[in-house]
């Protein structure tokens, strides 16, 4: 049975798609989201031949969801992010309530543990990189951003008197501090040096500015091509606003960051499934390898629950917590050349008491010399 959505204001759209944007934009869903659902809607109106939703149900949804897990082999997260964009449609958009909606079945999230970096290996990949996907690189692992929070830095959220970073609006709209790696000041003034003077140039030909978000630039409309507002990585080109339509200077794409850390990834030698989000997972580990506590290490991530946090703790334990299998007490031929590597994938020198080893680090950068950024 249809219901109404009385919370919601009427739809002025009259095609679905436009529909599914103006309500994700009414309740300030973010830019991927509305992409991410858009993209699922379409795809299930596709699977059932162009057939409206409305005319469509509980079985129509288990069908596509099959397909998706069956045919594609998607993972679990991703059928997750499909059932809620059709979630969404019949609720928020169709105005939907029927009892079949909560009786489909969701795929359970498998505990995995992150891929994470040594520290030999971070310098590494470092060393194979330059420039300013360099800086991205060492500013998320110095410091636990995600690499859309460190993109979407602007010279306001950079406080080098508190050696501080502000994230602003990471995962779940919420606002946090992070610190700022002493080592990482001085390519970062570099940085905004450069991004200082891409700003001058747009002022001169007079371009539109950057993004302001939530309506700022209707409240302060001057912020927008200030340089308070700038970013701290800009495109060297502008690009136009999927929203306003608006010609801009925006951040750095995600993706180039990613592409140059693949490669980084064979020029290091590195053979792990790593993405730039591994340099967070690493931060995270290497701080509880320190002897930083759990809280400390959740608030700077962004974490709402430390349950989430907990999965480095699990990290810690790979190689059995250094335990010493069993096998290495049989006086083997082979044993006796092996290396002790602990958890944090140091490897002892041979001769070395375990009394006389190191075990911690300070902070993540402060164990080696940060590369000098490329010209």
């Amino acid at each position: 049975m249809k219901t109404s959505v009385s919370s919601f204001p009427p739809l002025q759209s009259s095609r679905l798609l436009d529909q599914v944007r103006e309500r994700i934009r009414y309740l300030h869903y973010s830019i991927r989201t509305e992409q991410a659902y858009l993209h699922w809607i379409r795809a299930f109106v596709r699977f059932h031949q162009m057939r409206h939703p409305s005319d469509l149900g509980g079985p129509e949804i288990e069908a596509f969801l099959s397909w998706l897990a069956a045919e594609r082999r998607v993972s679990v997260s991703t059928h997750q992010q499909a059932l809620s964009a059709l979630l969404f449609l019949y609720q928020k958009v169709l105005g939907l309530d029927l009892p079949w909606m909560n009786e489909i079945g969701r795929p359970k999230s498998r505990v995995r543990l992150p891929v994470v970096f040594t520290q030999d290996e971070v310098v590494r990949l470092f060393s194979a990189l330059g420039g300013e996907q360099q800086l991205v690189a060492q500013l998320l692992y110095g410091t636990g951003m995600r690499i859309m929070e460190g993109l979407r830095l602007r010279v306001k959220d950079v406080d080098f008197a508190h050696r501080a970073l502000i994230v602003r609006e990471g995962k779940g709209a919420k606002d946090r501090i992070v610190m700022l790696p002493a080592t990482l000041v001085p390519a970062l003034r570099e940085q905004m040096a450069r991004a200082r003077a891409l700003w001058a140039a747009d002022r001169q030909v007079g371009h539109g500015g950057v993004y302001m978000p939530n309506a700022l630039d209707r409240k302060y409309p001057r912020a927008a091509t200030s340089w308070t507002w700038f970013w701290v990585f800009p495109h060297a080109e502008l690009s136009v606003d999927p929203r306003s339509g608006a010609t801009q200077r925006h951040h750095v794409q995600d993706q180039s960051i990613q592409r140059a850390f693949k490669r980084a990834l064979e020029r290091a030698g590195i053979q792990k499934p790593a993405t730039p989000h591994t340099l967070r997972h690493s931060f995270a580990t290497h701080l509880l390898q320190s002897g930083y506590d759990i809280r400390t290490v959740q608030e700077l991530l962004g974490h709402a629950d430390v349950s989430t946090t907990m999965i480095y703790t699990h990290v810690l334990k790979l190689g059995g917590g250094a335990v010493r299998s069993p096998i290495d007490a049989l006086g083997l031929g082979g044993a006796a050349f092996l290396p002790s590597v602990r958890a944090s994938g140091e490897v002892q020198p041979a001769g070395a008491n375990d009394d006389d080893w190191p075990w911690r680090v300070s902070m993540p950068l402060a164990r080696y010399e940060v590369m000098p950024l490329a010209a």
